[in-house]
Formats: C-alpha cells, sequence, structure tokens
C-alpha cells in the first residue's frame, strides 16, 4: 500500500458497521446527566431519564436522602450570570429548561425546600397573598369574594382578574429606575403611560407569559441597582441576555409575592392546583407531618386522651422531660459516671441532632435561609446565638417578617431549664421547647409550622 493511499483512507471518518452496511439513522439518547446542588454548595450528578420532570427528580433525592416528604423540596433553576432564580414547577420537563439555557449560560439546578410554593392554594387569608387594594375582578359581587372564590377566578378561563399597582421598572439602556403604573391581565402585563389609566390607549405592552417566565432577583440593588431589595423580572425562555430582562422592583416583600404568584397562576392555571393536589392523593411510604397532627397527648391513665388545656400540656410536657432526664441519668450514672451531676445531663445537646438546628448560623444567613425557603407563617430554625454562647436564638417567619428570640437558660435548684418568656415557662431542653410552640403558639407571634432544613447531597 502506498504511502499516499495510507493517508486518504486514514482521513477518512471511521463507521463501525454491523451485518447491514447500510446507515442507520441517530436515535436521541434514552437518558442524560445532570448535576443538581445542594444549599450547602455540595452535589449530586445523576443520570435520569430524558422525560423527567422536576417532581420526578424531588423525588428521588427525598428518598435517598431519607427526607420527610412534605411536598415543600423544589427544583429551583439558577442563572449566576443574571443573578436571577426561579422555582421549576413540578410538571416541568428538566431537560427542556436545561436546554433553554445555551452553550454560553452557566445555568445550574438547586434542590431546597420551599414552603411558599402552594401556600396560596392552602392559607384561608386572601390578604396575605392579594391585598384587596391590588385585585379587580369584574365578575365579582359586592367587592366581596373568599379564599376559594378568589384563587378560582385565577383557575377559569371564564374570568377576568386582574393585579394592579405601581412598580419600579428599570428603563431600557438606562441604569435609572422608574415607578409607574402596571396591570396584569391574562393577555399580559402592562404599563400606563399617563398615571394609573387603564384605558386601551395608555396602556404599554410589556410581557405576556406563554414563552417567558418570572423570576426572583438574587441581588437586586447590589447587581441591577434597583431601590428596594425586592426585585423580580420577566425573561424569555429562549434569551439569556441581561438586556432582554424586564426588570421590576416593588417596595415590600407582600407587593411582590402578590405580582410573582399572579403570574405564576396566569401562566399555568388549573396545571398548578393539580400540582399541589396530585402528590396527596397518593399513598406515599414517606412519613408526612402536618400541623394538625401535632397534638398533646396524655398516656398516664387507662385510656389515652388529647390535652386540650395549654396550661396543662405545659406541666405534662415538662414532667415527662424530667423524666426522660433523671432516666438518662441513672443510666449514665450505672456505667461508671457517678460523678455526673443532673445540671450537666441538662446539657446532653439532644438538639444539635434535629434537622431544625443550625448551629453557629448568623443572623444574617438564618434570614437568607428563611428566606429561600419560604416566608410564611412559622417557618423556622433555631441556632446558637453569636452575642452570648450560652444561649440560643429562635429565628421565625410571620407576616413575611423575620423575628429573633433569645432562647435563655434558666438554672433552679441545680437543674438546667430554657425559656423564651424570661422563665415563666421553662423546657427541660430545646427539643422539648420546640415541639411545645408547634402545638402551642404562647409567647411568639405563630406556631412553629415549618422547619428549616438543609441536607447534603
Amino acid at each position: 500500500m502506498s504511502i499516499q493511499l495510507f493517508k486518504m483512507l486514514c482521513a477518512q471518518p471511521y463507521i463501525s458497521c454491523t451485518a447491514s452496511p447500510r446507515l442507520q439513522p441517530c436515535l436521541p439518547p434514552s437518558t442524560v446527566v445532570i448535576k443538581v446542588y445542594s444549599e450547602d454548595n455540595t452535589s449530586r450528578t445523576v443520570e435520569v431519564p430524558t422525560e423527567i420532570t422536576a417532581r420526578d427528580i424531588c423525588q428521588q433525592f427525598i428518598l435517598k436522602n431519607h427526607c420527610i416528604d412534605d411536598h415543600s423540596w423544589t427544583l429551583f433553576e439558577q442563572i449566576p450570570h443574571l443573578g436571577i432564580e426561579r422555582t421549576i414547577e413540578d410538571h416541568e420537563s428538566v431537560i427542556e429548561v436545561q436546554s433553554s439555557w445555551g452553550m454560553d449560560s452557566n445555568g445550574c439546578l438547586h434542590f431546597r425546600k420551599n414552603h411558599a410554593k402552594y401556600e396560596f392554594f392552602k392559607n384561608p387569608l386572601v390578604s396575605d397573598f392579594f391585598p384587596e387594594h391590588m385585585v379587580s375582578i369584574s365578575s365579582e359581587t359586592n367587592g366581596i369574594m373568599n379564599h376559594s372564590q378568589l384563587i378560582q377566578t385565577f383557575l377559569s378561563s371564564s374570568s377576568c382578574p386582574e393585579i394592579h399597582g405601581f412598580l419600579h421598572a428599570k428603563e431600557h439602556g438606562r441604569k435609572s429606575w422608574k415607578k409607574f403604573y402596571f396591570v396584569l391581565r391574562r393577555s399580559g402585563l402592562y404599563f400606563s403611560n399617563k398615571g394609573m389609566s387603564k384605558k386601551p390607549r395608555h396602556l404599554q405592552f410589556v410581557a405576556e407569559f406563554s414563552d417567558s417566565d418570572v423570576y426572583m432577583l438574587l441581588s437586586a440593588r447590589k447587581v441591577y441597582g434597583a431601590p428596594t431589595d425586592f426585585g423580580f423580572c420577566v425573561k424569555a425562555s429562549k434569551s439569556n441576555a441581561a438586556r432582554d430582562l424586564k426588570l421590576l422592583c416593588a417596595d415590600d416583600e407582600q407587593t411582590r409575592t402578590c405580582w410573582i404568584t399572579a403570574m405564576r397562576l396566569f401562566k399555568y392555571g388549573v396545571q398548578l392546583y393539580q400540582n399541589f393536589s396530585q402528590p396527596y392523593k397518593k399513598s406515599s411510604p414517606m412519613r408526612r407531618v402536618s400541623e394538625n397532627s401535632l397534638v398533646a397527648m396524655d398516656f398516664s391513665g387507662h385510656e389515652t386522651r388529647v390535652i386540650e388545656n395549654p396550661s396543662e400540656a405545659l406541666s405534662v410536657a415538662v414532667e415527662e422531660g424530667l423524666s426522660w432526664r433523671r432516666k438518662s441519668y441513672h443510666r449514665l450514672s450505672s456505667h461508671g459516671s457517678p460523678s455526673t451531676s443532673l445540671s450537666s445531663m441538662c446539657n446532653i445537646a439532644i438538639h444539635v441532632a434535629q434537622p431544625w438546628f443550625h448551629s453557629k448560623l448568623s443572623r444574617d444567613e438564618a434570614q437568607k435561609l428563611i428566606s429561600q425557603q419560604g416566608l410564611i407563617d412559622g417557618v423556622f430554625l433555631v441556632r446558637d446565638s453569636q452575642s452570648n454562647p450560652r444561649t440560643f436564638v429562635l429565628s421565625l417567619c410571620h407576616m413575611q417578617k423575620i423575628k429573633h428570640f433569645q432562647i435563655v437558660p434558666v438554672e433552679d435548684n441545680g437543674e438546667l431549664f430554657y425559656s423564651l418568656d424570661d422563665g415563666n415557662t421553662r423546657f427541660t431542653d430545646l427539643l422539648q421547647l420546640v415541639e411545645f410552640y408547634q402545638v402551642n403558639r404562647g409567647v411568639l407571634p405563630c406556631k412553629l409550622r415549618h422547619h428549616c432544613a438543609r441536607i447534603t447531597l
């Protein structure tokens, strides 16, 4: 064989032939590899079917990490170079979301809790998500609608709900922000170029949602120079350029929540309600905890009973805690620790293993974590106090604001207790304290409903 012929053969692309010499069409792969991050920046790469949905992926991680499936675990789409993030709805195709990023995008997937994802379907207080002054409904009677009626108007294509109010908008090609009167309808988002006029000739089209999504701005002030921290934007599905973002900013969290919730309902409609209701119809092997399942019980008699009196529930809880401590003390003493005092036994770090305890978390980090996992009433965590090493802090969300309550140690007759109200109500450990306030509001503005949990993938 000549050298020239050898070079020609080497230049030809290699084709692996089977029994048939005919070329076969290239079939799309049935599986793909995706990478998912958790809140502690760990990640896991998994191989999944191409038709997999966001809910399917969440279910896989829930099972692998032995999490309680309370249907708040969520997959997020984050585009760091734009500083934006959104909830991927449970029914959405994850592969389609990834394909929209493009070659130059640094988009990524995050797995964490989002207690606010379906809260507007469960919360009977309409004003929490849709303030009366921001909602207009053409078919309403006497201007009064209850929660279920209002949600139904968003889900029904025959009704015409409307969200309206002032928002800051970043003008195209400029660094400045300007306040406009906006109107959100089924047909899209508009702003008025003449005060608060809703006349067709004064409304300017901004975006519609069949091929767009609404995102949160992660650092509205720092990245985009927004006048407040409550920024969000509308992004076309096939564009990842900053110049194509429709940047908006609300004056407070409740206003932003109203606009984003309405946009999700207009875009997905009944599908969103099916995402919310479908998981509860299926029997799940995972344990599910609801607020109604947390009740104080008395097991001391021949028959168990529910304790409805908060004072009686507290005394029973304290007595059970003391009994548990005494048993632990005697058990350890019998194993060669006679010098161990009951006071030191009370310092056993039973809370460290609890998912709601986050150890050396700063105040700012606690606020960020709660904000990420949903600003609804009752989202909480417990952390070490940075100012006083002997105390702890309960960080709790109420009315879309995060409040911090100091848990103070109280000594009495050589025994150590923990209290939120200067010793009036005492608990032998943090676990007992949290369980009590899950059942009773006490001195708190609301009960503890949803704990912030972080996992390592």
